[in-house]
């Protein structure tokens, strides 16, 4: 065999962290333990604040992201959150979608190098978006700052970085339930729904006090104001702050996801050797899970992390317009995308905004779509679960499809 460019990366395993598979089948219970251990370090890290930090009131690079795709808090050892580890992910899966990384997914080496490499590019990442962080002044100005904090900064960014790799990985080596990627943006998004809508803390952007809570305001507004159906309208649809129309919209959301989660087909399969043996393989309709917008929000957010820095410093250049056209609304310091190609892939934030600019919805509507869609192919191809690939491991157990022949099932 040739050289191959995963044979690049044999020199650097044995420095890439990894966890060991476990030696035998861990207890659920135990499993259960370690998830409930890795979600409370990594809620702890996303408490505690960065050493030497001037300040964290400069525009937010990944505020429109940060549910999701960061799953962080700002100005913490988890600022950076799984961005690295993500978009790590989706550039190794778009090089080996488009030929230029050879991989077998037979071939346990090649597995074993995909995985360290894997690795490797997001631990990479990681330095390079702490360095890009720290020195574009997202915590004040580097004179300020000192460069002794800033590469203080940058290394609490890296280990923060390396930890949430580990963290994953010991979930999905088989220790924990699940992934710990998804278990942290699932925790992450389960907080901020319940913080919207029942905090306490009061916020006046021009209207008076109002509490931030959406449950809470509705209470507030429905015993202290006089006109009923007033106050009931402006609990349901309050602007710029969660309103109760935002936490039904999430309520049914989750409703539709949970019932078409279990729409499947069951394909019947039987074994090709011995007589009587039957079963199903399903399929579900989420064949990739949330995988697709995990991936396309790891784009989006890496396209807002750049087009703002170069704004910032390259506001006239024309290029950087092209990529995106940012400014601050309402006095605030974070800034909010108003032209180029950020601006179009940005959702509208309101019904109003798009029938004031329906051009930029359809936009953002057939991103999305073709997005995930682009996102989906190439996971199934990358992760071994393509239609080819599954009927080689039916083969390989010695199973074929009824009505089918092995070669005609492989094909």
């Amino acid at each position: 065999m040739g050289f191959r460019v995963l044979h690049l990366v044999k020199p650097f395993m044995a420095i890439v962290p990894e966890i060991e598979q476990p030696t035998k089948r861990v207890p659920f219970r135990e499993r259960l333990l370690w998830t409930a251990i890795t979600l409370f370090i990594y809620l702890v890290c996303c408490q505690i604040p960065l050493y030497g930090v001037a300040n964290t009131k400069a525009s937010d690079p990944f505020y429109f992201m940060r549910l999701v795709m960061a799953a962080s808090n700002r100005g913490t050892l988890m600022e950076l959150g799984i961005s690295p580890i993500v978009t790590a992910g989706m550039v190794m899966q778009l090089l080996v979608g488009a030929n230029l990384i050879e991989m077998d997914q037979g071939s346990k080496e090649d597995r074993m190098l995909f995985s360290g490499a894997q690795k490797l590019a997001g631990l990479a990442i990681c330095l390079i978006e702490a360095v890009v962080y720290v020195f574009s002044g997202m915590y004040g100005d580097i004179s300020a700052v000192g460069y002794g904090n800033a590469i203080l900064i940058i290394t609490q960014l890296f280990v923060a970085g390396v930890v949430v790799l580990l963290l994953d990985e010991l979930l999905q080596k088989g220790y924990g339930l699940g992934s710990g990627i998804s278990l942290f943006i699932a925790t992450n998004i389960c907080e901020t729904i319940v913080w919207q809508a029942f905090s306490p803390t009061t916020i006046n952007i021009g209207r008076g006090l109002e509490f931030e809570g959406a449950i809470i305001c509705l209470f507030h507004v429905m015993i202290t104001r006089q006109d009923k159906t007033r106050a009931l309208k402006e609990a349901f649809f309050r602007p710029d702050l969660p309103n109760v129309s935002n936490l039904l919209a999430t309520v049914v959301v989750f409703a539709v996801v949970i019932y078409f989660q279990g729409f499947r087909v069951d394909l019947p399969i039987k074994s090709s050797k011995a007589r009587g043996v039957q079963g199903t393989y399903p399929i579900k309709l989420f064949y990739t899970s949330n995988i697709p917008i995990i991936l396309q929000t790891a784009l989006v957010s890496n396209l807002y992390f750049l087009s703002q820095l170069l704004y910032t410093r390259y506001p006239t250049n024309f290029v950087v317009n092209l990529l995106g056209k940012w400014n601050t609304i309402g006095g605030s310091n974070q800034m909010y995308p108003v032209g180029g190609l950020a601006y179009y892939i940005s959702r509208p934030q309101t019904f109003s905004a798009i029938l004031e600019d329906p051009v930029r919805a359809l936009f953002y509507l057939a991103f999305i779509l073709t997005a995930c869609a682009l996102f989906s192919k190439a996971w199934i191809e990358v992760s071994g679960s393509s239609a080819r690939d599954v009927a080689k491991q039916l083969q390989q157990q010695q199973m074929t499809l009824k009505g089918h022949r092995d070669t005609a099932v492989v094909k």
